[in-house]
């Protein structure tokens, strides 16, 4: 269900935890699963026989909407209103005690949804020590067995321990991901200041000079049509010559499309907690070859973040009898049996170069790409010698630091 389709009564705050999901490109109903804890509730009457009478089924009638109810605000509340209704739990929990033991477990879930608010850790933890003692104390004067009460602070510690973990893990995600972004932001602006500098430098002079050329040629037209026609002449050169230069420039920054796209690739694949070697062992490409493998690169990297799981990753370009072939390979679950969007989208790319793919995928052993393109004029980047024997290391790009060989 879209969040656009909810009633407005419904529609989580934009800080509320539900906007967090959605906004992470999760499922709105993502913290929903936590409700599989609340099976307590009726797990509880099995330790008493005569826990599981008619009280209980009028009271849990009576009290579970409420607690769904409660917790369905606490997810789509703005963290500033959420304590409220985590409050709410706690009430439900106190005010039923006498009679539902049951309602421990609302008592658990306020605990855990006190942490949704903007509050310290130490805060929360010395708030956990006061509701504690709280529960703790109104069992004692209701005489309730020890067994079934000291558990309580143990539970509540940890699962505030582990919600603060993850929450604290999740802030770091969104400072890295807003890191990332900026990062992305400063390269691109500063490339194109780049451009905008080399193009300066580039046309700059040149259109000057053909203008000058231009206007001389206009004055001397009438007086002497034969200078014009060569001061014409020569800034048609001029011009054929800057088309040239612009045309190389072109060329420089497209052929960095590759390496663009290795970067790009192992920071998707780090965010993911996936290591990335990869090796460049051929000479500069053509300039259609590199534009695709770029772009096929970007669709594996991508395939391997949704779908592999994987912890290892691997990019390898190298030459081979005038064919250029690259390799990506991942340790993850494999079991590849029938092309999706992304990997159509990637023979069809290799097809156009009248190259091939071919898919090594066995369950549970990772996926392995090999791509093979036709081009003769590459050749080989071979390392310098090294003793008696002649190396053939792979030369890694710089552009994101050198992986190992």
């Amino acid at each position: 269900m879209r969040l656009a389709n909810l009633p407005a009564w419904m529609k989580p705050a934009p800080d509320s935890l539900v906007a967090e999901s959605v906004s992470r490109g999760k499922s709105p109903w993502t913290d929903a699963v936590h409700l599989l804890w609340s099976a307590w509730i009726f797990i509880t009457p099995v330790f008493d026989r005569d826990a599981w009478n008619l009280r209980w089924v009028l009271l849990t009638l009576l009290s579970y909407p409420v607690f769904l109810a409660l917790y369905g605000m606490c997810c789509i509340a703005s963290r500033r209103a959420s304590p409220i209704y985590a409050a709410g739990m706690l009430v439900l929990c106190m005010v039923l005690l006498p009679w539902y033991p049951s309602g421990m477990t609302y008592f658990v879930f306020g605990c855990v949804m006190l942490r949704v608010c903007r509050m310290s850790f130490r805060t929360y933890m010395l708030a956990l020590a006061g509701l504690n003692v709280a529960l703790l104390a109104e069992a004692w004067l209701l005489h309730y067995p020890w067994q079934a009460t000291f558990t309580m602070p143990i539970v509540t510690y940890i699962i505030g321990l582990i919600i603060n973990a993850e929450t604290t893990s999740s802030e770091k995600d969104a400072e890295l991901r807003l890191s990332h972004e900026e990062v992305r932001r400063l390269a691109a602006t500063a490339e194109r200041e780049r451009i905008g500098r080399d193009l300066h430098d580039l046309l700059g002079h040149t259109l000057s000079l053909i203008t000058l050329k231009l206007e001389l040629s206009r004055k001397l037209f009438d007086r002497d049509s034969e200078a014009a026609r060569r001061e014409m002449s020569e800034a048609e050169a001029v011009a054929r010559h800057a088309l040239a230069e612009v045309r190389a420039a072109v060329t420089g920054i497209r052929a960095t499309d590759l390496a663009a796209e290795l970067a790009s690739a192992r920071l998707l694949l780090a965010s993911s907690r996936v290591h990335l070697d990869y090796e460049l062992g051929v000479s500069a490409l053509p300039e259609d070859v590199e534009r695709h493998l770029a772009l096929v690169i970007r669709e594996a990297s991508t395939n391997i973040v949704r779908h592999a799981r994987a912890s290892e990753a691997r990019i390898r370009l190298r030459c081979d009898h005038g064919d250029v072939v690259m390799e990506i390979c991942d340790n993850g679950r494999g079991g590849i049996a029938e092309d999706g969007n992304g990997l159509r989208g990637m023979r069809e790319r290799v097809r156009s170069l009248g190259g091939q793919l071919a898919i090594d995928s066995p369950r549970g052993r990772g996926t392995h790409l090999t791509i093979r393109v036709r081009a003769p004029a590459v050749e080989p980047i071979v390392a310098p010698e090294q003793g008696e024997a002649e190396a053939s290391a792979i030369v890694s790009l710089p552009a994101a630091g050198r992986s190992a060989a």
